[in-house]
């Protein structure tokens, strides 16, 4: 058998195999193969050429592996981590809210608490330095706060031992016939010179002229556009303005008119925008009510944009104006940020 070879070749890798289907017996290749019949040997083991399928399968190539150091990402949380920190902060929001809700009702349905102030008064004659006056406004007696929300006002002024007792409008929410009863431990208010009583919108929303005799019946003594001396200044009480679409509104002129102005002088009037009016006639002191304080959120708000003054004491030129945050509640009984009060306003005398 030939062996067909260039003598001038180099040495290098043998020649690929040709393999063939069939050839002629005895017939040798390009390669160096010998075909036998059908079949072919190979003369050499050559390596298959690029792109020829092996009889091995070819390993998968290992995965490149991370650089030593590579920090890794951040952790992303899950679906049910997001939604259980949603609901713990919703359910402490919920806590919150209904816990500053029961510390506002506890607040109402517990009483009043007694908040003192001093206030100066230029014409004040030293005889009346030191005079108390409990102010107490906004009762609103009504289905929830009835006869026992009444004895514990009551019980609170009378331990403040006053001289005197005003209440300035807003005592109840309803008719006498609904809620003489509740309102009668006022007959035990005890002061030195007595219980004062102006009406309030309120009253005029149940029937303010049954009420005012009601209270007369139960010794209070209702300033209806009018005033008394009392010792060392004068004490003036007006209607409600809300009186006005019964013909019974404030009057001036009637309470302050014709009074001495070189006396020293307390108006009655449950709503502080009759500020201006308490100027112009020289009065030196307005007590008021009718806020509430705001009593809750967005009731502050309203209560701002509608008063003078929402709460406390402040000076219109010569006339200080105190208005009380009110020993009750309007509508549900609560309260938040502007707790219920009756306060004792000292006066103090200027003269020496």
């Amino acid at each position: 058998m030939l062996d067909r070879r260039t003598p001038e070749a180099a040495p290098g890798p043998a020649p690929e195999p040709v393999r063939t289907g069939q050839g002629a017996p005895g017939q040798t290749t390009a390669a160096g193969t010998v075909t036998h019949g059908t079949g072919t040997a190979t003369g050499t083991d050559a390596p298959a050429a690029p792109g020829t399928p092996d009889t091995q399968a070819e390993a998968e190539p290992e995965a490149e592996a991370e650089p030593a150091g590579t920090p890794a990402p951040p952790a992303v949380a899950g679906p049910s981590r997001r939604l259980f920190v949603a609901r713990a902060v919703g359910g402490a929001a919920a806590l919150a809210g209904l816990g500053t809700v029961g510390y506002g009702t506890y607040g109402v349905l517990r009483g009043p608490r007694v908040k003192r102030i001093t206030v100066p008064l230029a014409r004040l004659p030293r005889s009346a330095h030191g005079f108390r006056i409990a102010v107490v406004s906004d009762i609103h007696l009504g289905p929830i706060l009835g006869r026992s929300h009444t004895r514990r006002i009551v019980d609170t002024i009378n331990a403040t031992s006053p001289d005197l007792v005003a209440v300035v409008g807003d005592l109840v929410d309803g008719s006498v016939a609904d809620l003489g009863t509740a309102a009668e431990p006022l007959a035990g208010l005890e002061s030195r010179h007595g219980a004062y009583f102006v009406t309030g919108n309120h009253e005029y929303f149940s029937g303010a002229a049954e009420w005012v005799s009601h209270v007369r019946e139960l010794g209070l003594h209702p300033l209806e556009n009018a005033r008394v001396e009392i010792a060392g200044f004068d004490l003036a009480g007006v209607n409600d303005v809300a009186g006005e679409s019964e013909g019974q509104g404030p009057d001036f002129a009637a309470a302050l008119g014709d009074r001495d102005r070189g006396r020293a002088s307390v108006l009655l009037a449950h709503q502080p925008v009759v500020i201006d009016d308490a100027v112009a006639h020289g009065v030196d002191l307005q007590l008021s009510g009718h806020t509430h304080g705001g009593q809750l959120w967005p009731g502050n708000l309203v209560a701002e944009l509608a008063n003078p003054t929402v709460a406390g004491l402040e000076r219109y030129g010569d006339t200080q104006l105190y208005v009380s945050r009110g020993a009750g509640a309007w509508g549900p009984p609560v309260r938040v940020g502007a707790p219920s009060d009756i306060t004792v306003v000292e006066l103090a005398s200027k003269q020496t």
